[in-house]
Order: C-alpha cells, then structure tokens, then sequence
C-alpha cells in the first residue's frame, strides 16, 4: 500500500514540476524584456549624454578661440592707434605720408577681413556697452547724449567688444 500511497504523491510532484517548467519560460521571457528595457533605457541616455557633451565641448571650443582672437587683435590695436597718429601729422615727405597713409588703410582691410568692425562714430547716441565716455561737455548745438568726439575708435568682433570706444559725450 505504500506504492499506491506514494504513487500519487510522485505524480502531484511530477504536476508541479511540469507547471514550474511551464511557468518558468514565461518567468524568464518577462525578466529578460525587463532587462532588455532596462538596457534600451541606459543606452538611449548614454547617447543623449554623448551628444550633450559633443555640444558642449564644442561650444566651448568656439569660446576659446573667440577670446584668444579677441585677445590677439587687442595686442595690436595700439600699432594702429600710433599708425593714425602718424598719419594725422604734417610731414615733409610726401611719399613717407602717404606710406603711413596705406599701411593704415591696409591694417582696416584685414580687420574687415577678420570680421573685425570699428566702432564709436561722432553723432552716435551714447550707449555705456560700447562708448566709454571720458569727457563731457554741455553743448546746446549738439543732442542729448550725442557722441561728439571719438578720442580712441573702439572695435568689436560679432557680439563681443574688443575694445570700448572712448569718446567725448554732449550734454
């Protein structure tokens, strides 16, 4: 009696282990989908990481060199000042002026070239960003807050002012 006992005792073991079986494959297809969502979703931020930082570095690549161009042209700025200087004064030697004269006009072709533009014009309305008003002067001929002298041109490259302009402003 105890095979008849034990018979079907196996045979709900044997039941169970077919419906663990069948329940397994299910079991490990839902947990490998969660795995594999799990992965998708590291993978896609991983990405979106990469492209940030793509972005980024080149942003700041730009910056960099924008402030270093910004930097080398302000280092020859006062060449050209002194080269104007030169240029205003009366000079004997007509060929030597008009020497000064071209080289001058050579230096404002290149920093058109370079994107380079000056600024500060008499007539202007004074504007704190650009002008750097050193002197000031009450004058009912002129507008309110006119530019009325440029004492030194200021220059600027797109947005970024390389130089202020440093000018005279009326009333």
């Amino acid at each position: 009696m105890e095979t008849a006992a034990a018979q079907p005792q196996e045979e709900q073991q044997a039941g169970d282990t077919a419906q663990a079986e069948a329940q397994q494959p299910a079991d490990r297809e839902a947990e490998l989908l969660t795995q594999l969502s799990e992965l998708d979703d590291r993978y896609k931020r991983m990405l979106a990481e990469y492209d940030n930082f793509r972005k980024r570095s080149g942003k700041e690549r730009e910056g960099v060199f924008s402030e270093a161009f910004s930097a080398a042209v302000a280092l020859f700025l006062p060449v050209l000042d002194n080269l104007e200087r030169a240029a205003q004064q009366a000079c004997k030697d007509a060929e030597y002026q008009k020497g000064v004269e071209m080289m001058v006009k050579q230096f404002y072709e290149i920093l058109e070239k370079s994107g380079v533009r000056p600024i500060g014009e008499v007539g202007e309305e004074f504007d704190p960003a650009v002008h750097n008003a050193i002197m000031h002067v009450e004058d009912e001929n002129l507008g309110e807050n006119k530019v009325c002298e440029v004492l030194l041109r200021g220059f600027a490259r797109g947005d970024r002012i390389i130089r202020h302009a440093m000018v005279k402003v009326a009333n």
